[in-house]
């Protein structure tokens, strides 16, 4: 069997901050250098421009090339600018800590850590940022994009790191191993979340109701119960959930999505429990007994109905004992 095909992230850093900063810092330096060219002197009447416009002139005459990754641009100093990038050159400085940095645009957005201003707010929850990138991160919450794809089994991630965790699945060695099971794992934090299942070890309580979890990430989605947060919204109508998961799965009623494919037939779904349910059929599977006569059913369903049967027969056997 031949070795699989090394794990490759589509996207190994986060390449959006880069090409943000980079666009922001050239669409400000030619919005400047226009305004330079029209610049109003005293006792003339201020011209009025459009933004877009004079943008895509610009862009319909660019002959400044970067030679490094072809990039074009109107003016000389912009490219000059741009090469920045290339060269790590630092020409501009924080008189507060000292930091160096590419250009005036990305000195004025660093100097928002020293005086607290955060110009970007999502128009969804109210929170505000320092940086256009960092929202626009913000807004996948909201929105629910993943734009991070794992190349091997098509899984999304909201974040880089996130997929870089997840590669280590794909990888062959599994040298973190659980004492009780045995079972083998590619990461340790992995390991020590799977302990939990035998330890029964629930450090994570919330104060209002004292239900314990295993994890902070479960008792953060937990406490929205309590607070009635729902920070995803759906794109196509106005229901709002708990979690990102429930939106995507919400969100296939919309689209009339079924990635869930049956393995012994063509049937699909839209839900990975539905289709559990429904490979039952075929493998003739029933994990759901009753306690009261052991009858088994393939869905919980079923059993709850089949227990109504119990209930009421229960009645009539106290009548006969105390005959």
């Amino acid at each position: 069997m031949s070795d699989p095909e090394p794990c490759r992230m589509k996207h190994t850093e986060d390449p959006e901050e880069q090409r943000d900063l980079m666009e922001e810092s050239e669409e400000s330096e030619e919005l400047s250098e226009v305004k330079e060219e029209h610049h109003v002197k005293p006792g003339e009447k201020p011209l009025s421009f459009s933004k877009n416009k004079i943008l895509k002139k610009r862009k319909d005459k660019k002959s400044f090339t970067c030679t490094q990754c072809g990039k074009s641009y109107t003016a000389k100093k912009n490219l000059e600018i741009h090469m920045r990038f290339h060269t790590g050159e630092k020409t501009s400085f924080c008189t507060q800590c000292g930091k160096s940095l590419l250009s005036k645009q990305r000195l004025e957005c660093h100097m928002r850590i020293h005086t607290g201003e955060k110009p970007f707010t999502c128009d969804q929850c109210g929170t505000s940022f320092t940086k256009k990138h960092t929202l626009n991160v913000h807004m996948r919450i909201h929105t629910g994009v993943k734009p991070f794809s794992c190349d091997q089994c098509g899984k999304t991630f909201m974040w880089a790191s996130a997929l870089k965790t997840h590669l280590a699945v794909h990888m062959k060695e599994k040298p973190h191993s659980c004492s009780v099971c045995g079972k083998s794992f590619s990461l340790l934090p992995y390991l020590q979340k799977h302990r939990k299942i035998h330890t029964g070890v629930r450090e994570y309580m919330c104060f209002k109701c004292e239900k314990t979890f295993t994890s902070a990430n479960s008792l953060k989605l937990h406490d929205r119960i309590h607070t009635g947060e729902k920070p995803y919204k759906c794109s196509h109508c106005d229901e709002r959930f708990h979690q990102s998961s429930s939106l995507k799965t919400h969100e296939r009623i919309h689209t009339g999505e079924k990635p869930y494919k049956c393995s012994h037939c063509d049937k699909r779904f839209s839900r990975s429990a539905n289709l559990k349910t429904h490979e039952r059929i075929h493998t003739g599977e029933k994990p759901h007994m009753c306690d009261q006569c052991g009858k088994s059913f393939s869905d919980k369903t079923n059993l709850k109905r089949h227990m109504k049967i119990h209930a009421v027969e229960k009645p009539h056997h106290r009548s006969l004992r105390s005959r």
